[in-house]
């Protein structure tokens, strides 16, 4: 007790010098010290400094703090090459094997994780990461009833719902039907098969899989697997025992033959749909417009079928929403030049109804005009006009397209007026691929043109400072490429695009490092860099840079010599000693230079 009453004693006194020492210090303001003495209620006011008790962290307070210690090193490996950085793909062909290698752990680390959940169920992470433990496969339901339905389709259980379903059925048990469109939602998104499983490949035979006569994709890394889809599949025939279907049940039915290439069978089923004078929800338009193009052969007849379908819409009263436009854009991709024609028409209509395109959007108009792999020529206007629309401008993922268009990091374009057209250049660069690992490093035109376009502009510092270390990283592919040997060859005009690069990052003696090189390679400087380059010596004050500047200038004789002899003489102190001024003198005595250049020294 006593020696509570002294600490409260203690905290007092303290609390009252501190504020007498405050109050000295700035005698204006008011101060309010939170502790156990304090009886009244601190009140904040614009002059009152309130002092807390302690301060609480949050559990990543220190990681951020040492995560805004650091900045990404553009030299180094890639994250999951540093543990050996030998592995990183080089060619596009390693690239491939590295996706799929990839992707197969993935698979395999899923399988075993989700067959033996019980040997990894201790959790180390702090705090709790949901993603990192396995799932609950284990039903807790066991009686065969609506609730242990429920529980196996949020489970994501394909086959074993549909198993209770059946026994359910053939008790005489009655199932809801919302539960059972919420069956039919399952199937018709995962097939046949359980969503757990989909990645691990396996045997499949008739009884494991759906619609026949079409065939179904499985995604096992980067290659694309086909099988054969049987007739009379779970979701047909949990269709067809419904008395009376709903919009949702043929939706569900609908979208998922889409889903699965059943096409035809989805038109059809739309048309029963309508004859049972039902109407058919955004979302199944929406997967009709995108099968349109494979149940028609001519462009004509295919946009036919797709000005048909939105009349439809109008009709009932169904309003568009974005994935219609991307749906109508993504269909005319497969419309050849009527697909050019009508493209605009289409996005100035959504337009009108107050629906704004996405990044997939304007992705599907470029692939409607520029083919991939072909060259760019005419209606590169085109191409600009997407470019100014989307500058400045965020966008959210609203349609599961825009994913791939968010996940590139930069998009950068050069626009360089050649012989009175316009050429185009699209560099997509993003935080794990890059030129090399994509297996062009050893194309030529495209290193140069990315030189080109780094030395192009001036931008702020930070962004020099990343462009020179990717000046100095292409230099690497210059002098070595893979296994020793050189695979590109300088040229005047990329070894002057790499200096300036690397000038205007104010890496002046990296820079001239690279000048050396153009008489290695018997590559000629022009004038328009030696000046550039005099004129960051002359900011730096190297008098001596300055005159070898000029040397070098009178060894590849050229007749700009003079000129910069004279802006040497101008610009610079050469009056501290004789040598600046002999060895100036001395480079216009050269053998090989013109014969009037003695007199500019003079």
């Amino acid at each position: 007790m006593a020696s509570s009453c002294s600490l409260r004693h203690n905290v007092c006194k303290s609390s009252r010098i501190l504020r007498i020492h405050l109050q000295k210090s700035w005698p204006n303001r008011s101060f309010a010290l939170n502790s156990a003495a304090d009886q009244q209620p601190a009140v904040s006011s614009p002059e009152e400094i309130v002092i807390p008790r302690k301060k609480t962290w949050s559990k990543e307070a220190v990681l951020q703090a040492l995560a805004s210690t650091v900045k990404r090193d553009p030299t180094a490996s890639d994250s999951r090459f540093q543990d050996d950085p030998y592995l990183t793909p080089k060619t596009s062909s390693e690239f491939k094997l590295f996706s799929l290698s990839q992707e197969s752990g993935r698979n395999a680390a899923k399988y075993f994780i989700n067959t033996y959940p019980k040997y990894f169920q201790k959790d180390y992470a702090q705090p709790h990461i949901p993603c990192l433990m396995p799932e609950t496969l284990e039903a807790q339901i066991e009686e065969a009833s609506e609730a242990a339905l429920i529980e196996r389709i949020r489970m994501r259980r394909v086959k074993a719902a549909v198993d209770l379903y059946d026994q359910l059925l053939q008790a005489g048990t009655s199932v809801s039907l919302n539960v059972t469109n919420q069956l039919l939602d399952l199937i018709c998104f995962c097939g046949d098969h359980d969503l757990a499983r989909e990645n691990v490949p396996e045997q499949r035979n008739e009884e494991t899989v759906g619609w026949s006569h079409h065939k179904t994709m499985f995604k096992i890394g980067c290659l694309f697997l086909f099988f054969p889809l049987r007739e009379n599949n779970n979701a047909e025939r949990i269709f067809a025992l419904l008395s009376e279907p709903n919009t949702h049940s043929y939706s569900a039915l609908i979208r998922g033959m889409v889903k699965y290439g059943a096409y035809s069978k989805a038109f059809s089923t739309y048309t029963d749909m309508l004859n049972n004078r039902l109407k058919a929800d955004v979302h199944t338009f929406n997967a009709l417009i995108t099968a349109a193009p494979e149940v028609k052969e001519k462009y004509n007849e295919k946009w036919e079928l797709i000005v048909d379908l939105l009349k439809q819409m109008a009709e009932q009263k169904v309003k568009p929403n974005l994935l219609t436009l991307n749906a109508v854009l993504k269909a005319l991709r497969h419309c050849g030049t009527l697909g050019k024609s009508q493209a605009f028409p289409v996005i100035s209509e959504m337009k009108a109804l107050s629906i704004d395109p996405s990044l997939a959007s304007y992705n599907h108009l470029l692939a409607i005009f520029y083919k991939t792999g072909a060259p760019i020529q005419g209606q590169t206007d085109i191409l600009q006009e997407v470019m100014n629309e989307v500058s400045g401008k965020s966008f959210t993922a609203q349609d599961p397209d825009d994913g791939i268009c968010i996940s590139l990091q930069r998009l950068l374009c050069i626009y360089p007026i050649q012989n009175n057209g316009l050429k185009v250049y699209i560099f997509f660069m993003s935080s794990s691929t890059d030129i090399k690992q994509l297996g062009h490093a050893n194309r030529q035109n495209l290193v140069e043109e990315l030189l080109t376009l780094m030395a192009r502009e001036k931008h702020n510092q930070e962004v020099q400072e990343s462009f020179a270390e990717c000046a100095l990283d292409i230099k690497k592919i210059y002098d070595t490429g893979d296994r020793g040997k050189v695979l590109l060859s300088w040229t005047a005009g990329s070894l002057s695009d790499l200096i300036s690069v690397l000038l205007a990052a104010h890496r002046r003696q990296d820079a001239w490092e690279m000048l050396k090189l153009f008489k290695t390679h018997n590559r000629v400087p022009s004038e328009e860099l030696l000046n550039k380059f005099l004129t960051c010596v002359k900011e730096a004050g190297e008098v001596n840079q300055a005159v070898e500047l000029v040397q070098i200038s009178a060894g590849f004789c050229l007749p700009e010599t003079p000129k910069l002899i004279q802006r040497v003489q101008q610009e610079f102190e050469l009056t501290e000693g004789p040598k600046n001024a002999d060895e100036l003198k001395a480079t216009s005595k050269k053998p090989g230079l013109p014969y009037h250049l003695s007199s500019a020294t003079n």
